[in-house]
């Protein structure tokens, strides 16, 4: 596997890394089962102190850190910024609520007998983390299990190998304790190493449902506890009694943030039929706001996908779509060329059922709009999916819409805003989206031996 950081505006080589070796596998199995064994007998506070360092270091070189994920991913600058500050954010959380988390929780056993759970750290954790939010994502996973004592050992993703050495040389700049964090470039022979190793005892991944299958595989093989956050086909939900502008605003946004790689992005827009038309003209408005450019610049509003391969595989996934009958609404379909990775944003429609791309990912500026009736038919084609993460609902209605938003098999949905991920909710699918939680007080116990103590 190839390590190498190719700047997605220009094309530009910056910089390879080469794969870890075998001893430097195993040295990081061996720091992490050092550091597990030692944070038994530390306190849970100083684990806290330790982790407000790392936020504290991030939020002092904001700007260093930001720069990383502009070259490695695309970024652009100010939500760069955004996502170090997000990163920040999660960490805090737990510095301030992993230990109340972790306290022993009483439980009812038989009237004349008492029982509770406590929780306790198991050993390493192998993360296999994606390249669209490089440093978020290994915070999720790493904050709460550092807080509960269980290690960590990254394998990001072979295109942003600058932003997991940052993340590993934050880690050491805030004074981190050898092998409670490691980065290792490692090949995926070497992942399915470390998860069959019995120090590991966790394996926590972000990725595509491809990856999920196959690491998800390799952990059951060797009984491994494993979370998975997947892919997402995500509805945004716009009834008749919307607030037309804020559905509009959230509805973009959601779509075109990040250059609409994001596994909760609003990818299909489900229009009751009654605001349809004004909703269209509204988003194609807003749609013709966003301007490719420099990712570097502040006034650049678009900016390209990860890579050049990202570019040319959804490229025939819009000629897929388009050749099984859907047709463009807005925005232009033919290639760009050149040796950056931008992809011009679309709005489609008329995805059937049986066009051979309705059910898949396009992980890109590609909007899907439908026309829908009543709440009947909105339910019916939200839940006509094998994936579900994520979504959203614009209503008036508050009562309304949080009923429509119990019968949308999701893990989660937002009511008149765009979907973000927080650090108090639980985040996390269902179905093809994957399993586990992540966040919140249920992401601290995903990894935990949960022990019940009778008497």
């Amino acid at each position: 596997m190839s390590y190498r950081v190719v700047n997605p505006y220009n094309g530009e080589l910056i910089k390879e890394f080469p794969a870890a070796t075998d001893k430097e596998v195993e040295q990081a199995l061996t720091d992490a089962n050092n550091f597990y064994q030692q944070a038994k007998e530390q306190p849970i506070e100083q684990r806290a102190e330790q982790l407000s360092a790392l936020a504290d270091e991030f939020t002092k070189r904001n700007d260093y850190y930001a720069s990383f994920l502009t070259a490695n991913m695309g970024k652009l600058i100010s939500e760069a910024r955004g996502e170090v500050k997000k990163t920040v954010a999660f960490a805090r959380y737990y510095v301030e609520n992993g230990a109340a988390a972790l306290v022993d929780q009483d439980y009812t056993a038989m009237a004349d007998r008492k029982a509770h759970l406590e929780f306790s750290s198991t050993g390493a954790v192998v993360a296999v983390e994606p390249w669209n939010f490089p440093y978020t994502q290994v915070m999720r996973v790493f904050a709460p299990n550092f807080i509960l004592g269980n290690p960590v050992i990254l394998k990001h993703a072979s295109i942003v190998p600058e932003c997991a050495q940052a993340f590993d040389d934050a880690c050491q700049a805030a004074g981190l304790p050898k092998g409670a964090f490691k980065n290792l470039f490692a090949t995926y022979d070497q992942v399915n190493q470390m998860i069959g190793d019995p120090r590991v005892q966790g394996v926590a991944l972000t990725g595509s449902e491809k990856a999920g299958k196959l690491i998800a595989a390799e952990a059951g093989h060797n009984l491994k506890k494993s979370t998975m956050e997947l892919g997402g086909t995500d509805v945004c939900i716009v009834l008749n009694d919307a607030d037309l502008k804020k559905a509009v605003a959230g509805a973009v946004s959601g779509r075109l943030r990040n250059a609409g790689q994001a596994c909760t992005s609003a990818k299909r827009y489900l229009v009751q039929s009654g605001i349809y038309d004004e909703f269209l003209t509204a988003i194609k408005k807003e749609f013709a706001k966003y301007q490719p450019g420099d990712p570097l610049n502040e006034k650049t509003t678009l900016a390209p996908l990860s890579s050049k391969s990202a570019q040319q595989n959804l490229q025939k996934q819009v000629k897929a779509v388009l050749d099984g009958g859907a047709k463009v609404l807005w925005g232009d379909p033919t290639a760009v060329e050149g040796p950056g990775a931008f992809f011009k944003p679309l709005i489609i429609s008329g995805m059937t059922y049986d066009n051979p791309m309705y059910d898949h990912e396009l992980f890109g500026p590609v909007a899907q709009l439908y026309k829908v009736d009543d709440e009947k038919g909105i339910v019916e084609l939200a839940n006509h999916s094998n994936y579900g993460l994520g979504g959203a609902i614009y209503s008036e209605n508050l009562d309304k819409a949080r009923k429509l938003a119990s019968k949308i098999e999701t893990g989660q949905i937002a009511v008149n805003q765009p979907l973000s991920s927080l650090p108090e909710l639980p985040f996390g699918g269902i179905k093809k989206s994957g399993y586990g939680r992540e966040l919140s007080n249920l992401g601290i116990r995903e990894f935990a031996n949960i022990k019940t103590v009778l008497g």
